[in-house]
């Protein structure tokens, strides 16, 4: 991986196996830039380096969640999903990029995080993507809808809501970028993204998670929650794209 690869090795001592306290739980804001067209655009227009936004709460990204394209090849139904860094459109570009970050947050955020995202597995076809809020982000004024998002609004979104720490920005004015240069998160790894899991154990990166709210967020009690006619959409929903801002 180069350059990043060393800058990487600057994180180890910190992310080495880590232990979270009783206090503070760890969760993790991606940033990432792969070759889809609607990328490409956003890296022009912005002139960032990365242009999708995504969160998970374990060090491995076993799923995480954002709002983006519903299925691989159309990048027009967009919505509420979750992704896999081995499938989809992460599966497919193997050039993806991104950054990796980690928040540290009390044990009751960290509740309320989980709560939330049962809920919007529970509703997730009542979500849809923020297309006027992307317009809206080109002139700088919100456009905010409930039920509607893009990628980086929802996390924004997320984190305000469950009392994590925040920047001063309001949510339908936020970008990829803001969480790139925000000093609160501690960067664990940039470079690409199917390398990852493999610095992980190349450096014995590994962190202790709590096995009930772990297990939620992995999809056993979130799938339980969602009618037989959603799960059936859940299979081209776990697609992940750059589509957002």
């Amino acid at each position: 991986m180069g350059k990043k690869k060393s800058s990487n090795k600057k994180n180890i001592k910190r992310t080495n196996r880590i232990k979270n306290s009783v206090k503070d739980k760890n969760i993790y804001i991606i940033i990432s830039k792969t070759s889809t067209f609607p990328s490409k655009v956003i890296k022009m227009w912005t002139k960032e380096p990365y242009a999708h936004t995504s969160i998970s709460l374990d060090i491995e990204l076993n799923e995480m969640y954002s709002f983006a394209r519903r299925k691989l090849h159309n990048p027009f139904y967009c919505g509420f999903i979750r992704e896999d860094i081995t499938t989809g459109v992460f599966g497919r570009d193997v050039d993806t990029t991104c950054r990796i970050a980690r928040l540290k947050v009390s044990t009751n955020t960290y509740k309320k995080i989980v709560k939330m995202l049962r809920e919007f597995m529970k509703h997730n076809m009542d979500y849809k993507y923020n297309y006027l809020g992307i317009v809206g982000i080109m002139f700088n004024k919100a456009v905010e809808r409930e039920y509607n998002y893009f990628c980086s609004q929802f996390v924004y979104h997320v984190l305000e809501k469950s009392g994590a720490d925040t920047f001063d920005k309001k949510p339908g004015l936020v970008r990829p970028e803001d969480f790139r240069k925000w000093d609160k998160l501690e960067l664990v790894y940039e470079g690409k993204l199917k390398d990852y899991r493999q610095y992980l154990k190349d450096y014995d990166i590994t962190e202790d998670s709590d096995a009930e709210y772990f297990n939620q967020c992995l999809g056993k009690e979130l799938g339980s929650d969602v009618s037989e006619e959603n799960s059936v959409e859940k299979k081209p929903v776990k697609e992940d794209t750059a589509m957002a801002l």
